[in-house]
């Protein structure tokens, strides 16, 4: 092997391992949204939308369209989420009820 050969291969080399180090770093971050959107998550309220939202924010593109989308649907499936838990169910009444009794009666004992 000639050395002009040899120094085209450790620039080739030194390449790959910068775009290694990228590759890594950039999965780093991305495991570290996913596990911070885990959050948006509940075991029976999957809503579509941040689904939709978190995979436009994912897959990359060129420009930032995507990513704008994505998170204006996240925010959107969020708002659809808290507006989703809020509501109360003829069910939920009496422990609605008993719940309020009874931090009225920890507010009157702490005062």
């Amino acid at each position: 092997m000639k050395t002009s050969e040899l120094k085209t291969v450790v620039g080739a080399l030194n390449e790959l391992s910068e775009s290694y180090a990228d590759l890594m770093q950039a999965m780093k971050g991305t495991v570290k949204e996913v596990k911070a959107t885990k959050k948006l998550w509940r075991s029976k309220n999957k809503s579509k939308l941040i689904k939709l939202g978190l995979a436009l924010i994912v897959f990359p593109e060129p420009t930032p369209i995507s990513e704008t989308v994505g998170s204006i649907l996240v925010a959107a499936g969020t708002v659809q989420q808290g507006i989703r838990n809020r509501a109360i169910y003829i069910d939920d009444i009496p422990k609605a009820f008993q719940k309020t009794l009874k931090e009225i009666q920890d507010l009157k004992f702490n005062v």
